[in-house]
């Protein structure tokens, strides 16, 4: 075979592996779990103290999992869920170990460091976490601060995607001193002082005025995304404003805010419909987000509002910037499409569903385009053999 015709095939096939598959980052570790009901307490745990997404943002991860035995003799110790936080932070290491990794570690022991680590609560090294082999092929893991106590031994892999996220199971939590000590719960944030202070007054007034801030200050716990919009959007929005009867103001101000913490990554990387405070039954009072290069935009029929920035992100509360209302088509005539000289704003006939993020391992399948592009790689390159 001539070089030439080598060097085309090859370039074809780089085409095709490219073309077939792509891989990213993405994985929810709240549905990777749930397919174990066995550990649906360390689960429950890793999404009330908020600690689910903040691994679901690491591109790299190690989930040190405990059974619901396991998780029983740990609530036993009755620590605050702040400090359980703490605790099952250390059991998250900042580096990926598959099961292979983990029976093949350098000189028979490392130090890892982990999301308790990364927190800055952790004085000195406490956060790390140390990983040996043991006699017998067996696996050991204890916390540094642990006076060189081992206090659990691997069990199995769970779930493994290579260099993006690896769940084992271990025999029993990881004793730590700094980690279990007691911790107070964070300041209350107070979220129309904070709005107030960054260009957004005129919307937390609003919020103050109707009693929409209570349903807001409810949600905050359990995770709090908020849409707050410049006080010179409120302020050419008031007419419409004034127009509305009492309820359907709250309803408006409500459709600001998702009942879910979301990162700007994760408003990226979700785009879709997105419920609000406002979704009530038949009234779904939802948007569109959508995003083009690092620009996030938010489409309710009506209106497209970009966003901005973020005011505040400190979990589970983020706020972000805004530069128009949002107008819920519930409220306002939505914006009708033009039939002609418009074609973009026609959808792609092959775009898939927007339900189409089911696919847990972040790896995305063969479009229309892909496939063809597939094809006709194979046929040219059994032309030229």
């Amino acid at each position: 075979m001539s070089l030439p015709k080598a060097a085309t095939l090859f370039l074809l096939f780089f085409l095709l592996l490219l073309s077939s598959t792509t891989t990213s980052n993405a994985h929810n570790i709240t549905r990777l779990l749930a397919k174990y009901p066995q550990f649906s307490t360390f689960n429950h745990y890793l999404t009330t103290t908020h600690l689910a997404s903040q691994i679901n943002r690491r591109q790299t991860i190690t989930v040190l999992a405990l059974d619901n035995t396991a998780m029983s003799s740990l609530l036993a110790k009755h620590y605050s869920l702040y400090t359980l936080k703490n605790i099952l932070s250390l059991h998250v290491l900042v580096d990926y170990f598959g099961s292979k990794k983990l029976h093949r570690i350098s000189k028979r022991s490392t130090l890892t460091s982990t999301m308790f680590q990364a927190t800055g609560a952790a004085p000195g090294t406490s956060g790390y976490v140390n990983i040996t082999n043991l006699k017998g092929g067996k696996v050991g893991f204890g916390a540094e601060d642990n006076e060189g106590k081992l206090d659990a031994t691997f069990v199995k892999s769970i779930k493994e995607i290579p260099y993006n996220i690896s769940i084992v199971q271990i025999s029993h939590a990881l004793n730590s001193a700094e980690a279990e000590a007691p911790t107070a719960a964070p300041s209350q944030l107070n979220l129309t002082e904070i709005m107030s202070k960054q260009g957004c007054k005129a919307f937390a007034d609003l919020l103050t005025a109707s009693g929409a801030d209570d349903k807001f200050n409810e949600n905050m716990d359990a995770g709090l995304t908020v849409f707050c919009p410049t006080d010179s959007a409120v302020k050419s929005f008031m007419p419409k404003y004034k127009n509305l009867t009492a309820s359907k103001k709250v309803s408006l101000l409500l459709y600001h805010g998702i009942p879910v913490f979301m990162s700007l990554q994760m408003l990226k990387t979700n785009n879709g419909v997105m419920n609000t405070l406002a979704t009530d039954g038949a009234n779904s009072y939802d948007f569109s987000v959508s995003n083009e290069d690092e620009v996030v935009s938010l489409d309710t029929t009506v209106v497209t509002s970009k966003v901005l920035g973020i005011l505040k992100e400190e979990e589970p509360l983020i706020v972000f910037k805004i530069n128009k209302v949002l107008m819920p088509k519930e409220l306002f005539k939505p914006v009708v499409a033009k039939e002609a000289n418009a074609p973009e704003a026609d959808a792609p006939a092959d775009s898939e569903p927007a339900d189409a993020e089911d696919n847990t391992n972040g790896v995305q399948g063969l479009g229309g385009g892909r496939l063809v592009m597939v094809v006709l790689s194979l046929w040219i390159g059994i032309l030229l053999i």
